[in-house]
């Protein structure tokens, strides 16, 4: 029997050659996983958020679907691009609604239970992005285990093969960006 994993492979490469039946049924494929990732995201916004679930895993499906020059390597190059794209989107309409800015009513964003760094006020979601985006700067590759796990849900092994890295390597990333995270977002 074929895995998910694999099937969503295959048809990532078949659309990149051009088979539009494979995007519609790449869309039915990966459209639930996406909407989840989504709902979890909306989950730490203010109530009555006027952006949903829905148009958020719709805006983030429609620049996929228009990254066509994008070669697929597999499912989870994929979710990491999706994570990269929700995230993008977020950050976007949370700074142009001013909700980053002292006061404003942009709901605190909290890791998951897996991906808790502390007991710490949860940071809001454009702190984050900016303490990831400083991350980048001094570790890239930290940043992205971060944005992975985080943003794209993706568990361990899926990072170390969309990075090329050891699920060790991943480990000891994600250790240390939490902690320095941590330190960024108290004092920051």
């Amino acid at each position: 029997m074929q895995s998910e994993g694999s099937n969503i492979t295959e048809l990532l490469r078949a659309w990149s050659g051009g088979d539009t039946q494979a995007l519609d049924e790449l869309t039915r494929v990966v459209y639930d996983h996406l909407h989840r990732l989504a709902r979890h995201y909306m989950a730490a916004e203010r109530p009555g958020h006027t952006l949903q679930a829905t148009a958020l895993v719709n805006e983030a499906y429609l620049r996929l679907v228009d990254s066509s020059r994008v070669e697929w390597q597999n499912r989870a190059h994929f979710f990491a691009l999706a994570a990269q794209l929700m995230r993008r989107i977020l950050v976007d309409f949370a700074r142009s609604r001013g909700q980053h800015k002292r006061g404003g009513d942009l709901r605190k964003t909290s890791f998951d239970e897996a991906l808790v760094i502390s007991k710490a006020p949860d940071p809001d979601l454009v702190s984050l992005d900016e303490a990831l985006s400083s991350l980048a700067a001094i570790d890239p590759r930290k940043a992205q285990v971060v944005e992975l796990r985080f943003f794209g849900g993706l568990d361990e092994k899926e990072i170390g093969h969309v990075l090329n890295i050891s699920v060790d390597t991943v480990q000891r990333d994600w250790k240390t960006a939490r902690v320095w995270l941590h330190n960024q977002l108290r004092t920051g």
